[in-house]
């Protein structure tokens, strides 16, 4: 290893540690864009009012039994948009949801022998 690579690898490697050290006091460390319903004020992830809007829409729309696509299609419908100003799809709803409850399990990931005997 050169003189060059030895001095890279500490410098990664101190960067690395500060945005660990950020993360675990609540900071936000600036990989890719805050989630849905977030967004970045001076380095701190902050609630996002309108983000958090449609987040509460989306989860009473989820709860009365609707589909993710066909919450998808009234959000697009209602002029909503995507983070990144994109018509939503029922896989960005599913992301919204998942960060909300948490992800489940999918059935495809049973073992096939496990599935049978059920």
């Amino acid at each position: 290893m050169t003189a060059n690579n030895s001095q890279d690898a500490r410098i990664w490697e101190r960067l690395e540690q500060g945005r660990k050290l950020k993360a675990a006091r609540g900071g936000y460390a600036g990989y890719g864009s805050p989630p849905f319903g977030q967004t970045s004020v001076n380095g701190e992830l902050v609630q996002d009012p309108q983000e958090q809007q449609v987040i509460e829409f989306i989860r009473r729309h989820h709860k009365s039994g609707k589909s993710l696509q066909q919450i998808a299609d009234w959000l697009n419908q209602q002029n909503f948009q995507t983070k990144r100003g994109q018509q939503w799809k029922r896989i960005s709803v599913k992301r919204v949801l998942d960060r909300l409850y948490g992800k489940t399990p999918r059935i495809s990931s049973i073992p096939f022998n496990y599935r049978e005997s059920l």
